[in-house]
């Protein structure tokens, strides 16, 4: 096994832990957001309008659940995987 040092001066060090540390927590963010509200949801869609997210949602382009009447809540791994889609869709 080839042992590599590597050295850096001591801000760059911190500004390397900064840098992770922020990614560590955006990570933890997104697992722990398994279901999300409307609005929510439609920030991450970046969309305005309650009748989009509908109409994705009646499409089956995103998953939901509706564990009471008036309360829907969307899967935000699904949203995700829609933005995904879309993103990289050929045209």
């Amino acid at each position: 096994m080839d042992l590599k040092v590597i050295c850096l001066e001591e801000p760059a060090f911190y500004e390397l832990l900064e840098r992770l540390y922020k990614r560590l927590n955006q990570e933890k963010e997104i697992k722990q957001d398994k279901w999300i509200s409307g609005e929510e949801a439609m920030q991450r869609l970046r969309i305005k309008s309650k009748t989009t997210l509908q109409k994705l949602r009646d499409e089956g382009k995103i998953r939901y659940s509706q564990p009471e009447k008036k309360i829907i809540l969307y899967d935000g791994d699904s949203i995700n995987d829609y933005l995904n889609d879309f993103i990289y869709e050929p045209f």
